[in-house]
C-alpha cells in the first residue's frame, strides 16, 4: 500500500514540476552569413553601403516602445536556455542634419537598474552606418558596428572580443513590420564561417492617446 501512496506522490511532483518549472522558449533566425561584406585576403573585415543605403534607413525609430527581450544564458557552449526581460526605450529621431539617430533603453536587469544608450551615425560618403552603444554597468562605448539596410533588412558587423577571443558581432535590423521591429545580434569566432545567434528582441510601438 506504501508503494503505490508512494508511486502516485512521486508522480503529482513530477507533474506539479512540469507546469510550474521556467520554460525558456526556443526563438528562430534566418541562416546567418556576411551580406555587403568580407573578409580581405589580407584578413580585413570589408563593409561596403547596399545601393539603397539611406540616411532615412532609422527613421521608423523615432518615439516610445515596449521591448520583449530574449537572450542566450550563456555563449559558445551549445546552450540552448534563453532568458527573458521586458524594457522600454526612447528614440528622440533625427539630428545632426538627419545624420544621426538616438534612444534610450531602460531596464531591471538582475534586480538592479539598467540603461543602455545607442548613437547610430550616417556617413553620406560612404554611405554606411556606424552603430554605437554603451550600458550603464560598463560605462564604455562598445566598437561601432557598420553597415546597411538592403530593402527591410538591416546588417551591421565589427570586429570584437568576447572573453578574451576574437569575434565578428553581427547586429541584424527587420523593419518589415516597422510598428513591431526585430532587432538579433550574433557572434563569429571564425571569420564568419559559423554563427551564434545569442539575443534578439522584439519592439512594440507605443501609440499616442491623442
Amino acid at each position: 500500500m506504501k508503494s503505490k501512496q508512494h508511486t502516485i506522490v512521486l508522480a503529482l511532483v513530477i507533474v506539479f514540476a512540469l507546469q510550474f518549472s521556467p520554460s525558456y522558449a526556443q526563438p528562430t533566425f534566418p541562416k546567418a552569413s556576411f551580406v555587403n561584406a568580407k573578409i580581405s585576403a589580407t584578413g580585413e573585415l570589408e563593409i561596403t553601403a547596399s545601393k539603397t543605403s539611406s540616411a532615412e534607413d532609422f527613421a521608423f525609430l523615432a518615439g516610445k516602445w515596449n521591448m520583449h527581450h530574449q537572450k542566450l544564458k550563456t555563449r559558445f557552449n551549445n546552450s540552448t536556455e534563453w532568458e527573458e526581460f521586458d524594457s522600454s526605450d526612447e528614440n528622440f529621431g533625427s539630428m545632426l542634419s538627419g545624420l544621426g539617430n538616438t534612444d534610450l533603453l531602460k531596464a531591471t536587469l538582475d534586480g538592479k537598474p539598467f540603461e543602455g544608450f545607442t548613437l547610430r551615425l550616417f556617413n553620406p560618403k560612404t554611405r554606411l552606418w556606424s552603430l554605437y552603444w554603451v550600458a550603464s554597468n560598463t560605462g564604455v562605448l562598445d566598437p561601432p558596428v557598420v553597415g546597411s539596410f538592403e530593402g527591410n533588412i538591416g546588417l551591421f558587423y565589427c570586429r570584437d572580443t568576447f572573453q578574451g577571443k576574437p569575434i565578428i558581432m553581427m547586429f541584424r535590423w527587420d523593419k518589415t513590420d516597422k510598428d513591431n521591429p526585430v532587432w538579433s545580434q550574433a557572434f563569429s569566432p571564425d571569420n564568419g564561417k559559423t554563427w551564434e545567434w545569442n539575443w534578439t528582441n522584439v519592439s512594440h510601438r507605443v501609440k499616442s492617446s491623442h
